[in-house]
């Protein structure tokens, strides 16, 4: 809970001096800068706000924020965001990521962290390939891919990051695209307020390296929205069903939002806390007894 005065934040007071090194064009752009307009939306501090990262691209994030951030070696995003957030409650965690970092070497944090359901939104930004590191095959690169280390194309099934979050139970799940920032920007915020684990994939184009049907211009085009579609984000049936068309449309805004959320794990440790600290009356009777009579 913040002790500031109230203030009215805009987006630029979430912006900080470093200038992003992204290609120009890059769909991760559109993306902080969707991260602002939430951020200003919910009006916190930037004090407030400990935003944390592995390796990549979009992993560069936290930097241009001005909240706090933690730069974590490949992968380990998600263990120090729940560290975090169980430390000091009280301040706002996000996490940002890529498909490699979320789904390669970090695969294995994302199920831990969705059944503790510690409070937290997980933004990944997932362009279907190793960008930093110059185009090599992703966990989600499509079937038959070809990259300069791949020239026969890739052999593998992708993974299904929606489904992959759905399957594990998570309360909140949804899907933007810089190509509707300002519909990307509300999808943020809805996952910001959503009270525990949170997943948004963000389908952010990699102008250098990534497949032409994933720019920006065919997402404007291929975009469909669920509201519009008439979807239920309370249906975690139709969710999965929905989530299935991952590859083939480009389906944008809230899948998944557990009408009755469960308890957070932080909540859940503050309430074994207090079961089990001893009354002040007891703790002063033991210090008693060592005392010299």
């Amino acid at each position: 809970m913040s002790t500031v005065a109230e203030h009215e934040y805009q987006a630029k007071d979430y912006k900080s001096d470093l200038k992003p090194i992204w290609c120009p064009s890059c769909g991760d752009f559109g993306v902080v800068s969707a991260i602002y307009k939430a951020l200003a939306r919910i009006g916190r501090p930037p004090h407030e706000i400990a935003f944390v990262s592995g390796i990549g691209c979009s992993s560069r994030i936290p930097g241009y924020t001005t909240a706090y951030g933690f730069n974590t070696v490949h992968g380990r995003a998600l263990p120090i965001a729940q560290g975090i957030k169980l430390a000091n409650p009280d301040l706002l965690v996000l996490v940002a990521g890529g498909d490699g970092d979320g789904f390669s070497i970090g695969g294995g944090h994302v199920p831990h962290a969705i059944r503790r359901n510690v409070d937290l939104t997980y933004i990944l930004m997932d362009n279907q390939i190793y960008g930093l590191t110059k185009g090599q095959l992703s966990p989600t690169s499509p079937r038959g891919l070809k990259t300069a280390s791949s020239s026969y194309g890739s052999l593998e099934q992708p993974v299904n990051p929606l489904l992959y979050v759905l399957s594990y139970g998570a309360g909140f799940v949804a899907q933007g695209t810089p190509a509707d920032m300002a519909g990307l920007a509300d999808i943020i915020e809805e996952g910001i307020r959503y009270p525990g684990f949170a997943f948004i994939n963000v389908q952010s184009p990699c102008v250098t390296f990534g497949q032409e049907e994933q720019q920006l211009r065919v997402h404007k085009q291929k975009m469909q929205s669920l509201k519009d579609l008439g979807h239920d984000p309370t249906d975690r049936l139709k969710a999965m069903g929905l989530a299935q068309e991952y590859g083939t449309s480009l389906h944008t805004g809230v899948f998944y939002r557990n009408p009755e959320p469960a308890a957070s794990f932080e909540s859940a440790v503050k309430e074994l806390q207090q079961r089990l600290r001893p009354e002040a009356r007891l703790r002063v009777d033991v210090l008693k007894s060592f005392q010299a009579k």
